[in-house]
């Protein structure tokens, strides 16, 4: 391998490679996959000058350790954390330039769930289906990074960005999410769109990035039988036997058999991938869904 390379240290509790994702093999049975906060990768591919294609590393909570086997620029984003370079504090939101054989350090957030970091050349792990995205629910793309693992790096192809600290929003205090009526409404009873737009709910330690799940009250079901599999889409809000919401996220599966009673718009999303457990959740109903 080459010396553009990315020795995991330190894997943390799940850091995966994230892209754009591979959108347009639903029919298929694949889900698009990719970064949760879109943003925030975006982000850190400008600060070291890498094209939004690129591929970035998503780490969940508590971060991970790295040392590169050659001289790197890299740049986190996402979840406040602290960063350091062979012990030293350097700064996050920023590019970052990290020597041959030192230890870059991503640290447990401080607020927010997933961290991302982005490096000079890309992550250049094989593709699938177009996409050097890990896929929790399929097993598309490569596995979660295990500590030992070498990742392979692109070459750099524009200077890293000139700034300081780059702005870009915290972790919501409160998940807002906009939403119009889903194709299943009428298989609630009526009024639960409102039900679901007054309660209390929060944010269940059980979401991952197949699904942002809920704690509140129930919904109430108007049919007791059960749909055959239909197609869902990013967004859904998909009520299970417990009526509690779960918003499905990048790796979602492609069909299911339970009833959507609305879709969340997709720029609402980045905000779902930092919310921790019990931020409380807002749905806020913005017009009918088009027919």
């Amino acid at each position: 391998m080459s010396d553009r390379a990315l020795l995991v240290v330190r894997a943390g509790a799940l850091t995966t490679v994230q892209d754009l994702g591979r959108p347009g093999h639903a029919h298929l049975g694949v889900p698009r996959s990719g970064a949760l906060d879109g943003p925030a990768a975006a982000l850190v591919n400008r600060l070291v000058g890498s094209p939004p294609e690129a591929a970035v590393l998503e780490t969940t909570l508590n971060g991970c350790a790295l040392r590169p086997r050659s001289a790197v620029t890299v740049a986190v984003a996402g979840a406040p954390c602290p960063v350091t370079v062979d012990g030293r504090a350097v700064a996050w939101g920023a590019p970052v330039d990290v020597p041959a054989g030192a230890l870059l350090e991503v640290g447990a957030a401080l607020r927010g769930v997933r961290a991302y970091i982005g490096v000079a050349g890309g992550i250049a792990v094989e593709r699938v289906l177009g996409s050097r995205s890990t896929d929790l629910l399929s097993g598309l793309g490569p596995p979660p990074l295990a500590d030992g693992a070498l990742l392979p790096l692109g070459r750099p192809c524009a200077p890293p960005a000139r700034v300081d600290v780059a702005p870009q929003p915290g972790p919501p205090g409160e998940l807002v999410l906009r939403v119009v009526a889903g194709p299943r409404e009428d298989w609630f009873a009526p009024g639960a769109l409102r039900a679901l737009a007054s309660g209390a709910y929060r944010v269940s330690s059980a979401s991952n990035r197949i699904g942002l799940r809920t704690e509140g009250p129930a919904l109430e079901r108007a049919r007791t039988g059960e749909l055959p599999s239909e197609g869902m889409v990013l967004g859904a809000v998909q009520v299970p036997p417990d009526g509690r919401p779960v918003v499905f996220l990048a790796d979602h599966p492609t069909t299911g058999g339970y009833p959507v009673i609305a879709v969340v718009r997709a720029a609402d999303l980045a905000s779902a991938a930092q919310a921790t457990p019990g931020t409380p959740v807002r749905f806020v109903p913005v017009g009918r869904r088009r027919t």
